[in-house]
């Protein structure tokens, strides 16, 4: 994905007063955006009308003149056109993607049907190999035999499509180039010449749809999450188990303690702690009530909640990023719009240089030479065959890529922008600092107390100490049932003595004094713990520092980035600066930002690429996306990654291991490098065979088989992507 900020420069074309006339790129790519932007504008103070031509991409604003200037107005455009930028860049793409020369989709045929004409035509060649020669005079005469019509039937596809590129797109194409050395091998009596080239072609062309039905199916495997069910509350009352497919909207779904929740919607019935980690990005649970929205893959930690679904059936996030990717069509790679352009651009070439060389020569057979070699099958089949290849091989590791270009984006980036909480960290915070107050008090019997406190909860700083307890083999004093003491901390009686775990102003209000701690704070602080404070009765007899540790191998991924020639390496984070100063210290970063809002990262991805950075942002929850979605690359990493960050980003990396991000990166880089070389082959040994073609030394026959074998090697070539080991 390539800088968005072009799309909304303005230039102000026209302004009498009291009205002005605005151009933008953007608002040629609104589509049925129109009249929401339209009606957005006109909502402001002061705007009397506004009117959108999405053919001129120009706006004219009808105003009340006060003191609105030039600039206030250009500031308005920019800011409601903001908010629909990811849908107005998608829809750039799409109009981009329709202005190359018409090819026959190759997701047209499937690899059986592909096989079965490639064996049809073999047993035609066979037949015209071995049967007697029979001289027919050169005209109309030549096409009405069964013969040459069972060889037009084969390659009706290839005629009609060469054709159709003619009449709709006024230019050749492929195809128009093959149809025109068929006809004319038939014309001549060559009817081996056609069937050779026809098999040629479909055996490339085979290699490469295998290809990409292989990534389709990897892709859907990958994405495939079994059978889910829920709990729906009927009409009566009652509640029944059913699939997740069979969810309606509208429908009440019940959430108990401990589950998933599955869909996204707004709560009717009660109260929940829910764990929103993989969708804020913090680990700190948080309590939803009725009307407050809940989204799929949160997890309920405590209470039970009823549900009203929102999202089902083909709006869930799967669905929807299945058809994304097997629409990948409009979002191809600049070197493979640039391969579709330069080869549709040389075959115009190939008939001028049949016309010369037969003005030349008066030779047919040396013309037809021309016709039947082309550069465009090589270059547009290997290229189309390396980006399925490699999203194939991304896919089967674990990766999902949703274009070739973000492939090729991959491989010129040398910015990485890290989210820190799931992403750097694990989201799992541990106990790490454990300090404790008083001559008679000990860590084991101090960790004990505050484990009594903490039994009964699901927040994860309590599972830290709790975990922390059962991996020193300690045992739970006797207690009453603990208290929670919402947003504060919990509390419960051993024996005689209040036991109480929380936050300063918890201990505080409790009249538990801190003097003696402030030293010791210093250092939990410094190395970017959060601090928990234990008390009994009004005497404080710990503190426990709980950090969130960095995942296995980040260093290492870190590290690989670096080698492979990633310049910046940058931490945006919601945490606080002592925070985010310890990890990216920890981690070697280049520099980091804290204390951000997802807006505030988005505008951070604005600012590098202002500077000419190409970046990659890596984040796993819903407040990553709109960084993810504005990025040149947005990749979202990790298990807990939720639907909407999977949605935004442009490349899903479903496992927890960082060291698939410079694994991703090493295959764009071989992919690319892949591509360039297939160029070079395809243009050097196919100029060889025009070269001998022109001078009668290449039979057509032969042309044919020396062009479609470059094919085939070029194509094998990307084949080898099949093979790439993300994991070197």
């Amino acid at each position: 994905m390539s800088n968005k900020n072009y799309l909304l420069s303005c230039e102000i074309k026209h302004r009498i007063r009291g009205r002005i006339r605005i151009k933008s790129r953007a608002l040629k790519y609104l589509g049925e955006l129109k009249e929401e932007v339209e009606k957005q504008l006109m909502q402001v103070r002061y705007i009397e009308t506004a009117y959108i031509s999405q053919i001129t991409g120009s706006i004219v604003i009808y105003f009340e003149d006060i003191t609105l200037t030039d600039q206030n107005l250009i500031s308005l455009l920019q800011n409601t056109l903001n908010a629909y930028l990811v849908e107005i860049y998608k829809n750039e793409k799409i109009a981009n993607g329709s202005k190359y020369v018409i090819e026959r989709k190759l997701q047209e045929e499937s690899p059986k049907e592909i096989i079965q004409k490639i064996v049809a035509s073999s047993m035609l060649l066979v037949y015209n190999i071995f049967r007697p020669s029979v001289p027919t005079a050169i005209g109309l005469s030549r096409f009405l035999n069964y013969n040459t019509l069972a060889t037009l039937s084969l390659a009706m596809p290839v005629l009609r499509n060469g054709l159709l590129s003619l009449v709709k797109n006024k230019r050749p194409n492929a195809d128009t180039l093959s149809s025109s050395a068929i006809l004319s091998s038939i014309a001549l009596g060559k009817e081996k010449t056609a069937l050779t080239i026809m098999i040629l072609e479909e055996f490339a062309e085979l290699l490469t749809v295998y290809t990409m039905q292989k990534t389709r199916g990897a892709i859907k495997d990958m994405l495939s999450v079994g059978e889910n069910f829920v709990w729906k509350e009927m009409g009566d009352g009652s509640v029944k188990r059913i699939p997740i497919e069979e969810v309606q909207r509208g429908d009440l779904i019940l959430v108990q303690t401990g589950e998933k929740i599955s869909v996204d919607g707004l709560i009717q019935k009660g109260e929940a702690l829910i764990d929103q980690s993989s969708i804020t990005g913090e680990y700190m649970p948080v309590t939803k009530k009725r009307g407050e929205e809940v989204f799929a893959g949160t997890i309920l930690k405590n209470g039970s909640i009823t549900v009203e679904a929102q999202k089902v059936g083909d709006d869930r996030a799967v669905s929807r990023i299945i058809k994304l990717v097997e629409d990948a069509n409009f979002n191809k790679a600049d070197i493979q719009s640039y391969a579709d352009t330069f080869s549709a651009q040389l075959i115009p070439l190939n008939f001028l240089l049949a016309g010369i060389v037969y003005l030349a020569t008066r030779n047919v057979q040396k013309s037809l030479s021309m016709l039947v070699i082309d550069y465009s099958c090589g270059i547009r089949l290997s290229t189309a065959t390396a980006f399925s290849a490699a999203i194939n091989t991304g896919a089967k590791n674990g990766i999902l890529i949703k274009g070739s270009n973000y492939i090729e984006e991959l491989s010129k980036s040398d910015t990485v922008i890290f989210d820190k909480t799931g992403t750097i960290t694990e989201g799992k915070p541990k106990v790490q600092t454990l300090q404790v107050f008083g001559k008679r008090m000990t860590e084991n019997k101090m960790l004990s107390l505050a484990a009594a406190a903490e039994e009964t909860s699901s927040h994860p700083l309590a599972i830290a100490i709790l975990n922390e307890m059962k991996e020193r083999g300690l045992n739970i004093p006797k207690h009453q049932d603990p208290l929670i003491v919402v947003a504060k901390g919990m509390e419960t009686t051993v024996g005689k003595d209040i036991i109480r775990v929380g936050s300063r102003k918890y201990m505080e209000e409790n009249n538990v004094s801190l003097e003696e701690t402030q030293e010791t704070m210093r250092g939990i602080l410094h190395r970017g713990e959060i601090i928990i404070y234990v008390a009994k009765n009004e005497e404080l007899i710990g503190i426990i520092g709980v950090s969130d540790p960095p995942r296995e191998n980040i260093k290492k991924a870190i590290n690989r980035l670096r080698n492979q020639g990633i310049d910046d390496i940058v931490l945006l984070t919601g945490d606080l600066r002592q925070q985010a100063e310890t990890i990216a210290s920890r981690m070697s970063m280049d520099r980091y930002e804290s204390e951000l809002l997802p807006e505030d990262k988005a505008k951070n991805i604005l600012k590098f690429q202002s500077g000419g950075s190409k970046v990659i942002m890596i984040g796993d929850g819903i407040n990553d996306a709109p960084a993810l979605s504005y990025a040149n690359v947005g990749v979202a990493l990790g298990s807990t990654r939720t639907d909407v960050a999977m949605e935004a980003a442009d490349i899903t990396i479903t496992s927890d291991d960082p060291l698939l991000v410079p694994g991703v990166v090493g295959l764009a880089q071989k992919t690319v490098k892949t591509i360039k070389e297939n160029f070079a082959m395809a243009i050097g040994m196919n100029s060889f065979a025009l070269v001998l073609g022109a001078t009668g030394i290449l039979p057509a026959i032969y042309g044919s088989v020396l062009h479609n074998a470059t094919t085939i090697l070029v194509v094998g070539n990307s084949l080898k992507l099949l093979k790439y080991d993300v994991n070197k």
